[in-house]
């Protein structure tokens, strides 16, 4: 490839990873790139059973790109871990992973020319995965258009977290990812929109996201509530959402957390993935990028018709 803005990968890993799943994500981002990282930070949170810990140094050892490893003493948790990861990395511009994941080939090719072009943040849409990447059982399609990137985020996260691409200086401008379990992203995000942080989606998908069993049962629960309603406070206490959109929220995302898991399941499907879709973005968003939006690898196994999601691990 040509000249580009240099860029590392943050991608953590844990304790509950699978080795095998790291090893696949690791490639996917790094060796099957037709557009390289320039370096990769690796983020270790907290002490890893064997397998992990000989497949981070297998990796560390055969990449074809520097490596910086982050070894934190204690499991500090997925925010305060890419905190970290930041620190580490010796360029602004930043590519997610996560560690059971797997980037489509020109995931960075496609993102990498938005940031060039001035966005702070570029997002992506994905295909979520059972078994393997064969086995596809849902496409999350995100929005597209910046003015409905802020109006969504006002409801919901405006990105598919492990697609996105970022500039630290934004993301550190806005404060970090801070420490909001199970919803930092979200709250990042929200504070870098709020910060005049310059957004970008690609409607295509360009990561495959695994999806196990008990998806949805994990969107609800006691937990995942107070992390709600904490996170809609302080959405409400900085600004970013009025007393009337805070009041809604709670009702409706709140309320979304106690249902049934069968009903959070049909309300996903409805209302939550297929966004972008409903909004039209898909094909002027394929058209800023030059790829197609049925088929945007080439070869890719993905029809032109929207699938039907099933689950996922984001809120």
């Amino acid at each position: 490839m040509g000249s580009h803005v240099p860029f590392s990968l943050l991608l953590p890993v844990h304790a509950s990873d699978q080795a095998e799943f790291v090893r696949l994500a690791f490639h996917s981002a790094v060796h099957d790139q037709t557009l390289r990282p320039d370096h990769v930070v690796m983020v270790r949170d907290g002490p890893v059973p064997p397998p992990i810990a000989d497949v981070i140094e297998e990796l560390r050892t055969s990449s074809p790109v520097p490596v910086t490893f982050v070894p934190l003493e204690h499991n500090l948790g997925l925010g305060p871990a890419l905190d970290a990861g930041l620190a580490a990395s010796p360029h602004d511009v930043i590519a997610r992973m996560d560690s059971d994941d797997v980037a489509m080939p020109r995931r960075f090719e496609v993102q990498l020319p938005l940031i060039a072009a001035g966005a702070d943040i570029v997002g992506a849409g994905l295909l979520e995965f059972g078994g393997d990447t064969d086995d596809i059982v849902g496409h999350r399609t995100p929005p597209c258009d910046p003015d409905d990137i802020v109006r969504y985020a006002r409801i919901h996260d405006p990105f598919n977290h492990p697609t996105v691409v970022y500039r630290r200086a934004a993301v550190l401008a806005a404060g970090g990812y801070g420490d909001l379990p199970l919803m930092e992203d979200y709250w990042l995000f929200a504070r870098m929109l709020a910060n005049g942080a310059k957004p970008a989606n690609v409607a295509e998908p360009l990561v495959y996201y695994r999806v196990g069993d008990g998806a949805y049962q994990r969107r609800g629960g006691k937990v995942l509530l107070r992390s709600e309603l904490a996170l809609q406070r302080k959405l409400r206490d900085e600004g970013f959402i009025s007393t009337a959109q805070y009041v809604r929220n709670v009702v409706i995302r709140g309320g979304y957390r106690v249902l049934p898991w069968w009903v959070r399941r049909a309300a996903y499907r409805l209302v939550v993935a297929p966004y972008g879709r409903r909004k039209g973005r898909a094909r002027a968003a394929s058209a800023a990028v030059g790829t197609n939006p049925a088929n945007p690898q080439g070869g890719s196994r993905v029809g032109a018709e929207p699938l039907v999601p099933r689950g996922d691990r984001e809120r």
